[in-house]
């Protein structure tokens, strides 16, 4: 399961909003790399392939790969805005450690996904 916050739920509404397209999803995946071993992924899509998992949160959309489920189930996904700006923060159960940006993490025996 994938969960978005309130505030993260709001913010990619009004990433999809600028899009113009209807029907858009919400992507959320992983790639190797960062400075902690893997970073997360975020993208404004329109295709659901076969190889996708589809959560719903807070009306919104969220298509994973199922092969990077193992990273990232139970995430959930928030947003906050300070002085300093605003981000998307990832609160992630699977993680064993993270970076100090918060955008990548590592975790424990398990391979990264490639």
């Amino acid at each position: 399961m994938i969960n978005l916050s309130k505030a993260a739920a709001s913010e990619v509404k009004r990433l999809m909003a600028k899009q113009k397209q209807p029907n858009s999803l919400f992507r959320l995946g992983v790639q190797p790399g960062g400075c902690a071993g893997i970073y997360y992924t975020l993208d404004i899509d329109q295709t659901i392939k076969t190889q996708d998992q589809v959560y719903e949160s807070q009306g919104i959309k969220i298509v994973v790969e199922q092969n990077i489920l193992e990273y990232i189930n139970g995430l959930t996904l928030d947003y906050t805005e300070d002085l300093m700006g605003g981000g998307f923060r990832f609160h992630n159960p699977n993680a064993s450690s993270s970076c100090g940006c918060g955008n990548s993490f590592s975790v424990i025996d398990t391979n990264p996904p490639k």
